[in-house]
């Protein structure tokens, strides 16, 4: 990761702010409920693509309300994270793919998206275009990121954030601080007072 950052080369941002992130999932909702829960929990958990579409039903926890997720850029497999979510997500996802009918059933094993990774990558840049977000940040990728500084923004340790999004350094998660946010916006605003 030395020498990765939040900006391209020419400078652009990789990750979506809280504006674009909220009107990603305005334009989100207007899509078939599978698009749409898709599309949700990439931007709620800031997982990626790939572990997002390896999900199984099973791995939607509705009494602990979290997604467990198999940490895909791991050297082994088996590696699991989870990731609380809302209530609302939850509702969504049942909703959409009927987990507690499926769990009840034992008919849990089944995947939530059956899509290839271009499949899912296409799906986000399609609903990205409706939410008029265009530029290097406007990915799957910008979703993750964007999450991460979210997160971080509202206040949420550096260790979870790292937990959640399964990375194996803290130094790695920590880049995500060099982000310019509420706070350091705010700190910067005294000197143009």
């Amino acid at each position: 990761m030395e020498g990765w950052s939040l900006y391209d080369q020419a400078g652009h941002r990789k990750y979506l702010t809280g504006d674009e992130r909220r009107a990603f999932l305005r334009a989100a909702r207007k899509q078939v409920p599978e698009v749409h829960t898709f599309c949700r929990v990439l931007c709620e958990t800031g997982c990626r693509v790939s572990e997002a579409l390896a999900l199984m039903v099973d791995q939607v926890d509705l009494d602990a309300r979290m997604i467990v997720f198999e940490s895909l850029k791991k050297r082994r497999s088996g590696v699991h994270r989870a990731v609380p979510v809302s209530e609302a997500m939850l509702t969504a996802l049942d909703d959409a793919h009927g987990i507690a009918a499926a769990l009840a059933a034992g008919t849990s094993s089944a995947r939530l998206w059956p899509w290839c990774r271009m499949t899912g990558y296409r799906r986000v840049k399609e609903v990205m275009e409706v939410a008029g977000i265009v530029g290097p940040h406007a990915t799957p990728k910008g979703l993750r990121h964007g999450f991460a500084i979210a997160a971080l923004e509202k206040g949420v340790p550096l260790h979870l954030v790292q937990k959640w999004l399964g990375h194996a350094s803290l130094a790695t998660t920590a880049i995500y601080g060099d982000a310019v946010g509420a706070e350091e916006r705010k700190i910067a605003s005294r000197l143009w007072q």
